[in-house]
């Protein structure tokens, strides 16, 4: 089953994530997929393959920000 993972900050030499359960993981930066940043969508395949689900992370960005937008109008 593949997993996904969002992008929480970085800690030394590791990417903290977080679950859809709310639980964190640490990965080190070196098993990171380049260019990785903070609120990318990471997923993670069966046989531990780390990718950047570049899809995924436009469409949350752009919802937090429509929610955003929509608290600076109330």
């Amino acid at each position: 089953m593949m997993k996904m993972l969002s992008v929480d900050r970085f800690e030394g030499n590791y990417v903290i994530c977080e679950d859809s359960e709310k639980k964190f993981f640490a990965i080190e930066k070196a098993e990171a997929p380049a260019g990785i940043a903070e609120g990318d969508i990471l997923r993670i395949t069966d046989d531990g393959a780390i990718e950047i689900d570049r899809e995924e992370t436009a469409r949350r960005k752009k919802s937090v920000a429509a929610r955003q937008q929509r608290v600076w109008e109330d």
